[in-house]
């Protein structure tokens, strides 16, 4: 009978060498997001966000990345959610993508922090409608006595807004992760993955380095 420890897959696709990457991690990470778009890969976008409160205790949750350039990588949540709390309190942040399909991993460390209304307007402006209408009627995080009191507040917006554009709720936009860290991880046989890092130094360029697997 097979046990947890015997689960095991030999990663052999790829390789990473330094010479292979570019020297801007953000146009690397384009390079390899290309590739996972076309490798059809369901929700390619999921990232894993770690944040941490002030006393520093971390929580780790899925979201999904929705823009990405030279200033950062951009997600969307509510403000008064957990997560917005925990920002609040400690913008420093961790993103990590896993495309298995790949065999890759690529984790982001930065600082967080709120775009421009105006960023958040228009990409709000482009959701569903029903997406819409559950910014305003989900309290994110908050106890709730049960899903009785979403679809309550779910029919009440959608009076509300009836034969309107729904506005944003101020308490819903973006988060903007400021890299000062990006690395690039290969999967290899025998457990003996590529690792590239880049670290952003302090007169803005990037330092890169092979990390031991």
């Amino acid at each position: 009978m097979s046990t947890i420890a015997d689960i095991r897959i030999e990663y052999k696709k790829h390789t990473l060498n330094e010479a292979d990457v570019n020297k801007n991690p953000v146009t690397q990470f384009s390079s390899w997001w290309q590739d996972a778009l076309q490798s059809a890969i369901e929700e390619v976008n999921a990232c894993t966000l770690a944040t941490a409160s002030a006393e520093s205790k971390p929580s780790a949750r899925i979201v999904l990345l929705k823009d990405f350039d030279e200033a950062g990588f951009v997600f969307y949540t509510n403000y008064t959610s957990n997560k917005g709390h925990q920002l609040s309190q400690n913008p420093n942040v961790a993103l990590v993508f896993f495309w298995k399909e790949l065999e890759r991993q690529v984790r982001i460390e930065g600082v967080a922090e709120k775009v421009l209304p105006e960023e958040s307007d228009t990409y709000f402006n482009s959701r569903p409608e029903g997406s819409k209408l559950g910014a305003w009627a989900s309290p994110q995080s908050k106890p709730i006595e049960d899903r009785g009191i979403i679809e309550h507040n779910l029919e009440k917006y959608e009076k509300m807004f009836e034969g309107q554009t729904v506005p944003r709720p101020t308490h819903w936009g973006g988060y903007r992760v400021k890299p000062n860290m990006i690395e690039f991880w290969q999967g290899r046989p025998s457990r003996l993955h590529d690792r590239i890092q880049y670290c952003l130094e302090k007169d803005g360029t990037w330092k890169i380095e092979r990390l031991a697997p």
